[in-house]
């Protein structure tokens, strides 16, 4: 699976507000971004970027799953 097809909304469900509007998550996701940025070579640089979205994508899923476990109680 490509990098691409990894993050586009057929496999993201639509209900990540929780996460994505969350002004913490977003700031170290910004400072996270700026210091990627000065990584100078490019493929090393998108290959960190791509790492860290996959494990974030990882923790969001495993945290969706608690989530629901919780409210199931």
């Amino acid at each position: 699976m490509s990098l691409k097809s990894f993050f586009t909304k057929e496999n993201t469900p639509n209900n990540r507000d929780w996460k994505e509007k969350n002004k913490g998550y977003l700031r170290q996701l910004q400072k996270f971004l700026d210091v990627a940025d000065n990584i100078e070579r490019e493929d090393l640089r998108k290959s960190v970027i791509a790492e860290m979205l996959k494990c974030d994508m990882i923790l969001t899923e495993l945290a969706e799953r608690q989530m629901k476990l919780l409210s199931r109680r």
